[in-house]
């Protein structure tokens, strides 16, 4: 396995277990599941909070697996590591036996395995080979993606995945360069973006290749298709009082999980009905006002937790909650549609926010000063 390569601070991890603990420390045994488990930072320090906690671990890094069993070799009797992605949950808990879950963190990205590593091809700051793939087992590469997808694929990829200004532009560049010799180094790339965006907005914004390399990592690992169906599983599979903690770190990470929360934290009934019908309430709580970010001594520490959003959500019990909850619930609801065009205002109630929108959902957060 060789020395461990790069350094590794684990995100907001005081505010990771404080928001786990009431799940994962109310008596007997219970299971977490660290669902990008990297180099296993949060993992330890939530087996050491929680003497009867088992870590179901997953990773698609082999590299990563392999130093985190090192690091957890003193928990190893309650300790899963699976080499998987997060989508593959539901196969994971079925082969493991395990019916439910009390806590899940999924802590999204790259890791710092992954970015300090010159040769995995993720730093457009090191001449590396254009790897970029989580799982180094399977799948295509960067390379495969700069010098085979058509000029409107790769344009779409910068566009959407890096929210790209100057995608086809950067896409032209890429192939007419492939057209004289196959681009192979992430410095080359690197070199091409940056010749290709104008100069004026060369100097802010960072590194005019940040978003480039963002958009190929995750076309090529496929993440947001994986998170967009791991997100429900994941929730499904939380016990009533279970808890799921996200950190995103980019806005298209962080809007995939607004919107699955946001589904789970609503009343479906009808408006006007005096009671909820059975099935329809708000089956998760939120338990954070909005996206939490990092506090400046945080970011000092850890400059990888400048871009961090933190999202995360309880699983209500339905008999023993519902009715309070929709009283609010109907009451904000209520005050909204005052305020719809042509109702009544009455004083100065402000909107209560639009389906999926933080104003709207945010009432039933704990909150968190920073």
């Amino acid at each position: 396995m060789g020395e461990l390569r790069g350094t590794h601070v684990p995100v907001l991890l005081e505010r990771c277990l404080e928001l786990l603990a009431p799940a994962l420390g109310r008596g007997g045994r219970t299971v977490y599941v660290d669902a990008t488990l990297g180099l296993a930072g949060h993992a330890e320090a939530v087996l050491e909070a929680h003497p009867e906690t088992v870590l179901i671990g997953l990773d698609r890094d082999t590299e990563a697996l392999a130093h985190a069993r090192v690091r957890l070799a003193r928990f190893a009797d309650r300790v899963h590591l699976e080499h998987a992605v997060y989508d593959e949950l539901p196969d994971v808990l079925d082969r493991l036996g395990y019916p439910g879950i009390d806590g899940i963190l999924f802590d999204l990205g790259v890791s710092s395995l992954q970015l300090d590593a010159p040769d995995r091809g993720f730093a457009y700051a090191q001449d590396a080979p254009l790897d970029m793939r989580m799982d180094q087992t399977r799948g295509v590469t960067a390379e495969e993606v700069v010098n085979t997808y058509a000029h409107p694929d790769l344009a779409r990829v910068l566009r959407v995945y890096g929210e790209e200004k100057f995608a086809g532009r950067i896409a032209s560049a890429i192939i007419r360069e492939r057209e004289r010799a196959r681009i192979t180094s992430s410095a080359r790339l690197a070199e091409l973006v940056r010749d290709s965006i104008p100069a004026p907005a060369r100097r802010t914004g960072g590194h005019p290749a940040k978003r480039t390399f963002q958009a190929l990592r995750i076309e090529v690992n496929k993440e947001l298709a994986a998170l967009e169906s791991a997100l429900p599983s994941a929730l499904d599979a939380l016990t009533v009082g279970g808890r799921m903690v996200v950190l995103s770190y980019h806005s298209l990470e962080d809007r995939l999980t607004k919107v699955a929360l946001a589904d789970r934290v609503r009343s479906k009934g009808p408006i006007d009905l005096p009671v909820e019908l059975p099935g329809s309430g708000p089956t998760f709580r939120l338990l954070s006002r909005g996206a939490e970010l990092a506090g400046e001594a945080e970011v000092a520490a850890n400059p990888r937790a400048a871009s961090v959003r933190l999202r995360a959500a309880e699983r209500l019990d339905p008999n023993a909650t519902q009715q309070g909850r929709t009283d609010r619930e109907r009451s904000r609801r209520r005050v909204k549609a005052m305020h719809q065009p042509g109702t009544g205002s009455a004083g100065s109630v402000g909107d209560p926010g639009t389906p999926g929108d933080d104003r709207g959902t945010d009432v039933e957060g704990e909150g968190h000063e920073h």
